[in-house]
């Protein structure tokens, strides 16, 4: 017996399909069940790269120390005032988004600092990712699911690593 349960109802991203529209931004204020802290020496222009690329907006901030930022409810992140990293390290943080949105994700990261948004992958467990490297070198995913489709390698992926698909 699976100890595992449907429970998407306390998510909010939408099931993955054609014309499905992300959420909107939640502006609510709740105890943060999860979020990122990113050190920059440039806070001001890393909380314009998260708001104009990614889709951020600033819930507030405590001004030359901490922007604390938000997408989608549980999407937070705390730019603070420090050292940013040389490079990308080997740790990344992933960001449900949905697939109309990768691509004027990519242009808009693009368009603000060239390069940092290459082309995006599909993985083996069916999603389309778009890693995007922050001017604080922190690697970022944008990840949106893909429709399931039973039949396909990725459904067989899923199924191997012993996780059933939705019955629809």
């Amino acid at each position: 017996m699976s100890e595992h349960f449907d429970a998407f109802s306390i998510s909010p991203v939408p099931a993955p399909g054609p014309g499905v529209q992300a959420p909107d931004l939640f502006r609510g204020i709740y105890g943060m069940p999860m979020f990122v802290t990113v050190p920059t020496s440039e806070l001001e222009a890393s909380s314009r790269f998260w708001r104009e690329g990614l889709g951020f907006f600033e819930i507030f901030s405590l001004p030359g120390q901490m922007i604390h930022l938000r997408r989608w409810a549980f999407q937070d992140v705390l730019l603070v005032t420090g050292s940013a990293a040389e490079h990308p390290g080997p740790a990344t943080v992933s960001f449900a988004c949905v697939e109309s949105q990768i691509a004027e994700i990519a242009s808009s990261c693009n368009s603000l600092l060239p390069g940092t948004a290459p082309e995006p992958t599909i993985t083996p467990w069916g999603t389309l990712d778009l890693t995007v490297t922050t001017p604080e070198n922190t690697a970022v995913i944008m990840t949106a699911a893909q429709p399931y489709d039973a039949g396909s390698e990725h459904a067989q992926t899923l199924r191997e690593m012993g996780i059933e698909g939705p019955h629809v």
